[in-house]
């Protein structure tokens, strides 16, 4: 389907439609086998792999557009596809067919005084919406990922990767056909009409059980303001590392040095550095002297410059910005317990990394800081669902209920209780 919605109205018709199409979908998948979802997953592999020349080709006029209006060299590296980049997401979807299937798996079962067993089991979800930004690679982990968990999924990409979001999405149906899947599982939005956000947002006439927003932050905050169904949240991605007096400097200079520079503009990369006061004479200036010589541009605090004058000063906002590119706010703290205060105070409860050998410290930082994903000795950048061992995520859920950190296969289902019985009657 080309994108022909010129005006309001039809693009409400032609978003009804998808959503139709993907609930008439999602009922046959709730109970397909775990045989056909995984052939279809191996066949959208080969599918990715034989058609890199066409999907490099519309990378390139995605690159050249992005280019001509002068973004971030961090949006240009999230947007950019490669050779590698391809077989990393082709390989990516032939792990998720090694997944166990999640659907119908027991979760819990026990048995009543009267006699009565009940099991509370896996379901998929239904239909999951998904609004993302920029990402040409989510298109295929998020519809990778719906199918594994037996769920229809409607993918709203960005403007900026649409001609790289539909090539891989060609593959993706491919691979549905191949395995006698219905086609409708998985629907990229034709049209680049900000109208068809609204749509999706208001549920589809009940046809969407739960919308996953990826991007920035005026994304996540248009989906959690407009939403008549249940979101999965994914906020900023405002990462800590906190270097603690007792950390190895040279572990902590690796660590930090990855945690930015891997790749500045994803949502795992770390945006403070925080320094235990009593620190600074062993750890400050190596590590800011591994991130300038990296080509990273540091925000420093007022007990920092007066270390390092040379460096830029940080502002109250510098704490409250998720840069996603080589920039890091550095501050001083009073130890793990000012560590603490300062994430409370600033995080978006994303990622949080310590660097320390004194067990206690870790223990606070575990016990003490609310973030779905904690990390100690290692790079922020492994929060990733991949990383996890997931095989892939559709993003990070950093709210509360239901889903939280990498939203993976088992995160994109629900339950339900069944109970057996041999003819009890509640008296």
């Amino acid at each position: 389907m080309l994108e022909t919605a010129a005006n309001g109205n039809s693009v409400e018709a032609l978003m009804l439609d998808i959503g139709r199409r993907a609930r008439s979908a999602a009922r046959p998948l709730a109970n397909t086998s775990t045989e056909a979802k995984n052939a279809a997953l191996r066949a959208m592999a080969d599918a990715l792999v034989a058609a890199e020349a066409d999907i490099l080709a519309a990378n390139t006029i995605d690159l050249k557009n992005a280019a001509d209006t002068g973004v971030a060299a961090s949006f240009i590296d999230r947007l950019t596809l490669d050779a590698t980049r391809i077989a990393g997401i082709a390989q990516s979807l032939r792990e998720i067919a090694e997944l166990p299937d999640p659907v119908g798996s027991i979760i819990a079962e026990w048995d009543r005084p009267n006699g009565l067993h009940i099991e509370r089991v896996r379901t998929p979800l239904g239909v999951i919406g998904v609004i993302y930004e920029s990402r040409p690679n989510v298109t295929a982990d998020a519809g990778a990922l719906c199918l594994k968990a037996g769920n229809a999924v409607i993918l709203r990409g960005g403007s900026d990767s649409v001609n790289s979001s539909r090539a891989i999405h060609a593959c993706l149906v491919k691979g549905l056909v191949a395995a006698g899947l219905p086609a409708d599982a998985i629907q990229l939005v034709p049209t680049t009409d900000r109208a068809a956000v609204g749509a999706m947002l208001s549920g589809l006439d009940n046809a969407i059980d739960v919308i996953v927003p990826r991007g920035g932050k005026n994304l996540v905050a248009r989906v959690q303001s407009e939403a008549r169904v249940p979101v999965f949240a994914h906020l900023e991605g405002l990462c800590h590392v906190y270097v603690d007096a007792s950390a190895d400097v040279d572990m902590a200079t690796k660590i930090v040095l990855n945690s930015k520079m891997r790749r500045t503009g994803i949502c795992g990369s770390a945006e403070t550095l925080l320094v235990d006061s009593g620190a600074i004479a062993t750890h400050l200036m190596p590590l800011l002297d591994v991130l300038t010589e990296a080509g990273c541009e540091i925000r420093a605090s007022a007990t920092v410059l007066r270390i390092a004058p040379g460096l830029k000063p940080a502002v109250e906002e510098d704490w409250r910005t998720e840069y996603l590119d080589a920039i890091i706010a550095v501050a001083i703290v009073d130890g793990i317990s000012g560590a603490i205060d300062h994430i409370a105070r600033y995080s978006s409860n994303h990622t949080e990394a310590v660097i320390a050998e004194d067990p206690q410290v870790v223990e606070r930082f575990f016990n003490e800081i609310d973030s779905a994903i904690l990390l100690h000795n290692a790079s922020t950048q492994f929060a990733d669902g991949g990383e996890f061992g997931m095989g892939g995520e559709i993003g990070i859920a950093t709210g509360k209920m239901h889903a939280r950190g990498p939203v993976g296969v088992e995160q994109l289902t629900s339950f339900k209780y069944r109970v057996r019985g041999t003819g009890q009657v509640r008296p």
